[in-house]
Order: C-alpha cells, then sequence, then structure tokens
C-alpha cells in the first residue's frame, strides 16, 4: 500500500441501529424563530429601505452610504 492511500473507511456506528433527533423545546424555537425573524427584517431594512427620508436617524445618510454597494449588488435601487 503506498502512503498516499487512503486506509479503508470504518463504520462509527452500529449499522442496524436508529439515529436519535435532536430535541429542542417549543419555547427555545419560538425564540429562535422569532430573533431569527427580526434579525432578518433589520438587515432587510436597512440594506432595503433605508434611504434618508424613510430613514429612522432622520436625514443622516450614514447607514445608506455604508451599505450603498450591497444595496447595488442585491438589485435594490437608489438613485
Amino acid at each position: 500500500m503506498s502512503s498516499l492511500s487512503a486506509p479503508a473507511a470504518t463504520p462509527t456506528h452500529d449499522a442496524g441501529s436508529a439515529a436519535i433527533p435532536v430535541v429542542v423545546p417549543n419555547v427555545r424555537a419560538a425564540l429562535l424563530l422569532v430573533s431569527t425573524a427580526v434579525l432578518a427584517l433589520a438587515v432587510y431594512y436597512f440594506i432595503g429601505v433605508d434611504q434618508g427620508a424613510v430613514s429612522v436617524f432622520g436625514n443622516d445618510m450614514h447607514v445608506h452610504e455604508f451599505v450603498h454597494d450591497a444595496r447595488h449588488f442585491l438589485g435594490f435601487p437608489c438613485h
């Protein structure tokens, strides 16, 4: 056997055993779902909607300029 050949794969579990599912409590699953949705909406707002006139920060364009190239890359018009 050459030094470049891989050793034979050995199974790490019994072929007849069933997989054990990961159980996530409902409260934790709901918290993860809600926090992911809030984060996604915040990212969507700052990249897709925030444009001076409708900005949460008033007439400040710092956020708009920071994500300007990402807006164009994702297809949001801003000019």
